[in-house]
């Protein structure tokens, strides 16, 4: 008898996550623990395995999808499993299929009737979500599950389908608009699932159908030079990313995975292949020799997605943080120097070791001898609280915004550790794909402006914490030695900022003075490693 998988509660208070991919399909023969999907809550990308061997029956939400924590994900027959392990599970399915956003719609003469697919709850209390892209358009005859439009919300980009198969009647929203949260998202014309009744039908406004048999004449020409060979186009949220950035229609890119499914490979390939020319309307005849400017314009666009969390982020901060900032500057001959050694033999281990470790392992070494820039206050700043682990975060500009995820307890790992979890963390943040106990959990945070070329800063602490340090672009600068004699060093300009209801000027002077130390003669670092 099948039996309903149901998800499991994934901490920190999520009720809910998105169905970024079904690694399974129904029918299939799956065993114990092998993983069956992947979800996604506040950025977090968590892979669900199986329970028991057995044979998958039902998949409960399509890609893209708001899952329920505490209700059926899937459902399965497993291997020598007993009667009574079901006994639950038509009481739970009903439930399931209650809660499915579709309105209902009168049954017309035709057999066919017009539903309004309902823009279900994304979670978190979010109310509204901004229209990305729409992936079909009026007219359009879609298939059950086929992707309809992205929606951004806040750090989550989310794909909706298609509950059922038909024609899209209309369209609610503009490329850009802010869709409500319970409120219509698109019409489809869908097969009466009942008898016909005598009702009112959903008509489209007389100057749409006069104007059908033009928009058939534009669908045809541009379906000769650009041909939809990717109807479905089963693709993930960061791959539709990289398809809207580089203007490629993901409609139009072979897919080279398991049922056509595009990834980023296929894209970027894709959009190396010259674009056919595009014949224009005859009666428009553009002059090549006519050129044109426009002055004293303006443009305006929305803040969305990690753009707006991180501007709301920074007003908190600033408004509840009384910051102050010190800087100095660090001298790293001779830690560049230690680095290029080490660099080319760890390199044939496929080891990529960047400054990055050795600011990290420094900053945990002197963190031990000053734990309260390793801290947190409590709102009302009655309460300070002191971690044991050093979680040493990293600003990185990301295609989708500011991530800062964190490198967890630096205190107990080598330089080849932390230099292998970087990578991790960089690739992951790059690609806008940070799981959430990567982005939580920060003790401390190190901003690195100098890779696009700043030197000095005033950072803005990543609240709760209580400081950030900036680092500056490396320079050659001239500088005296011991004998008085001026020689060309690599200078970095580095700049804290600290939390002045904790921390004062004293406290984060002569704690970066003991980072320095470290970073500048690196056996001293290597002394104090255990």
């Amino acid at each position: 008898m099948s039996i309903d998988f149901i998800l499991p509660d994934i901490g920190e208070g999520i009720v809910e996550c998105e169905l970024v991919e079904w690694l399974v399909a129904e029918g299939d023969v799956i065993a114990e623990d092998q993983p069956v999907a992947d979800v996604m809550t506040d950025k977090a990308l968590v892979q669900i395995p199986a329970m028991h061997s057995g044979v998958v029956d039902k998949l409960y939400y399509a890609q893209g999808e708001i899952a329920k924590v505490h209700h059926p994900l899937f459902s399965m027959t497993p291997e020598g499993s007993a009667e009574t392990q079901s006994a639950v599970a038509p009481a739970i399915v009903e439930t399931t299929i209650a809660e499915t956003p579709v309105a209902p719609a009168p049954i017309t003469a035709s057999g066919t009737q017009v539903e309004d697919f309902i823009l279900p709850d994304i979670g978190e209390g979010i109310v509204e979500c901004e229209l990305v892209e729409w992936l079909v358009a009026e007219g359009d005859l879609i298939e059950e599950d086929q992707p309809i439009a992205d929606v951004m919300t806040d750090k989550a980009l989310v794909q909706i389908p298609a509950m059922h198969k038909g024609k899209v009647v209309k369209l609610y929203y503009a490329k850009g608009e802010i869709a409500k949260v319970h409120a219509p998202l698109f019409a489809v014309e869908i097969a009466a699932s009942g008898p016909a009744t005598v009702a009112a039908v959903v008509e489209a406004p007389k100057a749409a159908a006069t104007n059908a048999p033009a928009k058939a004449e534009v669908v045809e020409t541009q379906a000769v030079v650009a041909k939809i060979v990717n109807k479905k186009a089963v693709a993930s949220p960061a791959v539709r990313r990289v398809a809207r950035e580089l203007s490629v229609n993901i409609h139009q890119v072979p897919g080279s995975g398991k049922k056509g499914r595009v990834y980023k490979e296929d894209v970027l390939a894709f959009n190396k292949v010259p674009a056919p020319a595009v014949a224009t309307n005859p009666s428009v005849v553009a002059d090549s020799n006519v050129t044109s400017s426009v002055v004293g314009g303006t443009r305006v666009e929305p803040i969305r997605g990690i753009k707006a969390v991180m501007a709301k982020a920074m007003v908190r901060s600033v408004s509840t943080i009384p910051h102050f900032t010190y800087c100095e500057e660090i001298d790293m001959t001779n830690l560049i120097k230690l680095r290029g050694e080490l660099k080319e033999v760890y390199a044939k281990q496929d080891i990529k070791l960047t400054m990055m470790p050795f600011f990290m392992k420094a900053m945990s070494l002197a963190l031990k001898q000053f734990p309260l820039v390793n801290t947190q206050v409590n709102e009302d700043c009655t309460e300070l609280t002191y971690f044991d682990d050093h979680n040493i975060g990293m600003a990185v500009d990301s295609k989708v915004g500011l991530l800062v995820p964190n490198v967890k307890q630096v205190q107990t790992k080598s330089i080849l550790d932390l230099a292998a979890d970087i990578t991790r963390l960089t690739n992951d943040a790059r690609s806008g794909r940070v799981p959430a106990a990567d982005l939580k959990g920060g003790t401390i945070t190190i901003s690195n402006i100098g890779a696009i070329g700043g030197t000095v800063a005033t950072p803005i602490i990543n609240k709760p914490e209580s400081a950030i340090v900036a680092l500056g672009k490396l320079q050659k600068l001239p500088r005296f030695n011991d004998k008085g004699e001026v020689e060309a060093r690599s200078i970095m300009q580095v700049s804290w900022s600290g939390d002045h209801r904790t921390i004062d000027g004293g406290t984060i002077a002569r704690f970066c003075n003991l980072w320095k130390s470290f970073l500048e003669e690196p056996s001293n670092m290597l002394v104090h490693m255990s």
